[in-house]
Order: C-alpha cells, then structure tokens, then sequence
C-alpha cells in the first residue's frame, strides 16, 4: 500500500515520503496512529498544501523533545523494591516501574519509550537504561535499584 508519511516514522522514511508498506501495518498501525495516510492524488495534493505546517509542528516537536532530553541527560531514577539477601528483586523493575518513576520527577515518558537492552532489571545496583523522546533524541538514564526488606 502507497502511503504519504505525515511524521518521520523509524525505518520506513521522513516527514512528506510517499513510500510502499505492508497493508497491515499501514491500516493497523500508521493511519490510526495518524503518521501516515494513503497516498491518492487528492491526499497527495492535500499533503502538499499543509506540508508548511506539518513541517513547523514536527520541528517544535523535536526542539520540544531536544530541550526535555537536556534536562533528562545524564539523571539517575531510584526505585525501591523488594530483594532478598543476595540482591536479586523478588519480580523485577520493568520498563513501566521506570516510566512511573520519571513521570513522578516531572518527565512525560510513555513506557513504550523505555528501551531496556536487557530486558527487565532483576538485580539491585545501577543499570543503564535509554528513554527515546523522539526518533532523533535517544538519553540514556542510569537506574539506581535498591533492595528493601521482605
């Protein structure tokens, strides 16, 4: 399927793109999420009536999320949890558990923006964690888990 991306989508292509997708995943995913929309003459001559604007919208969103991840940068996030006497979680700290902790310091992350190259953290000490604001802003955050007692 022929769709005109209205947002810079990793891997596929950037703002105004017309690129060919699996069905799928442009009626499952793209078009409902609103970062694309079929590509037919009138979309495309549409597209290109208010490619100013999405352009403008998309670069305050990226200076938006430049500016949060200055501040993000470099920051650690604690998390108490319950751990036995050798250190390791009784559970274990997920990427909802450290999207919970930032929104709780005054930073909107969705937990989908949470990469954990590990999987979930399973052991007390410091791990390192990267948040993605954006397709081009990536921090990284270290995550300080410390063990209470059972």
């Amino acid at each position: 399927m022929q769709v005109i991306l209205l947002e810079k989508v990793v891997n596929v292509g950037n703002l105004g793109d017309v690129v060919k997708v699996k069905d799928g995943y442009a009626r499952n995913f793209l078009i409902p999420q609103k970062m694309a929309r079929r590509a037919t003459e009138a979309a495309v001559a549409e597209f290109e009536a208010k490619r100013a604007d999405l352009e403008k919208a998309a670069a305050e969103k990226l200076s938006a999320a430049q500016a949060q991840g200055e501040k993000l940068n470099g920051m650690t996030v604690n998390i108490a949890q319950k751990a036995g006497v050798d250190g390791r979680l009784f559970g274990s700290v997920t990427n909802h558990d450290i999207a919970e902790a930032l929104s709780k310091q005054g930073f909107a992350v969705e937990k989908a923006n949470v990469r954990m190259p590990n999987g979930p953290l399973k052991t007390t000490g410091e791990h390192p964690v990267s948040v993605a604001l954006h397709t081009d802003v990536v921090v990284d955050v270290t995550v300080a888990v410390t063990g209470e007692a059972a």
